[in-house]
């Protein structure tokens, strides 16, 4: 088992199955991942559903809420239905490449990349790419083919709101996330709404649409 420069263990020689970092550069020892606040003695906090230990507000496997905001949202039962459309946006990779970005020199734009839609329901929406080695199966897959290597295992979560509006977070990715062009903070969410862009990975984009119910 490797272990990428950020700590986790890792089933994937190339890249993190958790963070989606490059692993050549991985240390020698894993770093232990800090607990969360609790009194002397306690054991570290584990998420209740994959068992990760916690590393922040939300668990870098599964996209649990530990807060409980998630559980609690009352959903609508009728009106619009929200959707993600991914595709490839060739200008946001030139961006990209010409700041350097993740693997620049090795990142080719792909030759055909289909729009795929994903309808948002639920409580919350995982946006990333599956890992058989942690059990995770993000609802917004960006496995592909085409596959962005920029894109983290867990990279963001949209989260449902009680008004029927959603709020995007990135709970600590390793290339970050925008939307319409402004990135993201780790662990701040912010409300989006139809035509807001989500930018990750070298060329991802996700625009968000209200179809029909």
């Amino acid at each position: 088992m490797a272990t990428c420069p950020q700590g986790h263990a890792s089933g994937d020689d190339d890249y993190c199955d958790v963070c989606g970092a490059q692993m050549a550069a991985a240390p020698a020892a894993s770093t232990p991942q800090p607990a969360a606040p609790s009194g002397a003695g306690a054991p570290a906090e584990s998420c209740p559903i994959c068992q990760t230990p916690r590393a922040g507000q939300f668990c870098e496997v599964c996209g649990h809420d530990y807060t409980g905001n998630g559980a609690a949202v009352p959903l609508p039962v009728t009106g619009a239905r929200w959707e993600a459309v991914t595709a490839a946006d060739r200008a946001y990779y030139d961006k990209v490449i010409a700041e350097g970005g993740p693997d620049a020199d090795r990142v080719a734009f792909p030759p055909y990349c289909p729009e795929r839609s994903f309808g948002l329901h639920g409580e919350q929406v995982r946006i990333g790419r599956r890992s058989r080695a942690r059990s995770l199966a993000p609802e917004i897959d960006l496995t592909g083919p085409p596959e962005d290597p920029g894109v983290s295992h867990l990279h963001a979560v949209l989260l449902a709101q009680p008004d029927g509006s959603w709020t995007i977070v990135d709970p600590g990715s390793s290339n970050g996330t925008r939307v319409n062009g402004r990135p993201l903070t780790v662990n701040v969410p912010v409300r989006i709404g139809p035509g807001d862009r989500i930018h990750l990975g070298a060329w991802t984009v996700i625009t968000i649409r209200e179809g029909t119910p």
